[in-house]
């Protein structure tokens, strides 16, 4: 089978620096999942930095351009890689459609406005490329299965979930990503990564309803974020509002939390960084006619594949262009609607 051409643009940490963490899964960049991957090879990338280029070139030993559309006339790709600021994705997304990519990977979040995420979207609807973002849990091993232990967002009796746990009645979270970041620079860059995993594991959307606590804008104090989760339809109409949440997003602290906690009628289950618990509903032991939760999942072991899964979808949607990535441009969008709702 062809083995297809890809290229990075944006030459940073995701894109090949932390392949240096010797604690990270590998591969944990764009360069290094395609550098492992079997179906396609790096040819080159591109930055307007001159030291990024440089350690690119050194350790990938390809090409490298300040300018990407030089880049991308030169080797013509097959996938694009853009690793850059959100500001300026809509801006190579269009360029590689120009220039005949069949399939452009962008960072998450996946635009710096929710104007520039709306034509990316529409980019991605037009056919004319395959854009998927790179909200990587929804590639990962563990939410995968976390997705059907809940039940993967199915209807039943008027709620959301359907799986082993029963229907669900409400999810918590936590995101706590920085001592001194203010609260909005946590929700505009990992919170993207929490509100696409909940509606990934549930099937559903998210609707704003309220915050209360610390301003958006401030490094200290702790905001919560109220709403509820609406199958991808619109409104379900046995129940106005299937399954509430709240998000507690949070400085001050020493530490990163990133988790999500779904409570459902017969159980419930965490995941998160380090976190993947089950929880399921037994005869109480120590009272009659009642009963209890009883952890019967504790870990997840092996390794989830979040880059590498990532980069296969990529392969198969550039193979395939009427294949619709696990995680496109739609759902991008949908994260950037939320957080604008903010």
């Amino acid at each position: 089978m062809e083995i297809l051409k890809s290229a990075v643009v944006g030459l940073g940490r995701i894109a090949s620096l932390l392949e240096d963490d010797s604690l990270r899964e590998k591969p944990c960049t764009h360069a290094g999942a395609i550098a492992s991957s079997g179906d396609c090879r790096l040819v080159a990338g591109a930055d307007i930095d001159a030291e990024r280029r440089r350690l690119f070139a050194e350790r990938w030993k390809v090409p490298v351009y300040k300018d990407a559309a030089a880049m991308l006339a030169e080797h013509r790709p097959d996938i694009l890689h853009i690793a850059t600021h959100p500001d300026s994705h809509y801006d190579y997304c269009r360029l590689a459609a120009e220039y005949g990519v069949r399939a452009a990977v962008c960072e998450k979040p996946l635009a710096g406005s929710l104007a520039k995420a709306r034509k990316i979207a529409a980019l991605h609807e037009s056919g004319r490329i395959r854009i998927i973002t790179n909200h990587e849990r929804r590639y990962s091993a563990d939410y995968v299965e976390a997705a059907a232990i809940l039940g993967g967002g199915r209807l039943g009796e008027g709620q959301l979930g359907g799986g082993r746990l029963g229907p669900l009645l409400g999810v918590n979270a936590a995101l706590y990503m920085g001592k001194n970041r203010r609260l909005i620079e946590v929700l505009w860059h990992d919170g993207t990564h929490l509100a696409d995993a909940l509606m990934f594991l549930t099937g559903s959307r998210l609707k704003h309803e309220k915050r209360w606590g610390a301003k958006l804008s401030a490094r200290s104090g702790t905001a919560w974020l109220a709403g509820y989760l609406e199958p991808p339809g619109g409104s379900n109409t046995v129940m106005e509002r299937p399954a509430p949440f709240v998000i507690e997003v949070g400085a001050g602290r020493d530490h990163l939390v990133f988790e999500l906690e779904f409570s459902c009628e017969r159980g419930r289950l965490r995941i998160g960084n380090a976190v993947f618990e089950v929880w399921e509903s037994v005869s109480c032991p120590y009272a009659e006619k009642f009963r209890s939760l009883e952890k019967t999942r504790d870990g997840f072991d092996g390794p989830t594949g979040y880059f590498a899964n990532m980069t296969a979808d990529a392969v198969a949607c550039a193979r395939d262009p009427a294949l619709e990535p696990r995680s496109s441009a739609l759902d991008g969008l949908r994260v950037i609607k939320y957080l604008n709702a903010l």
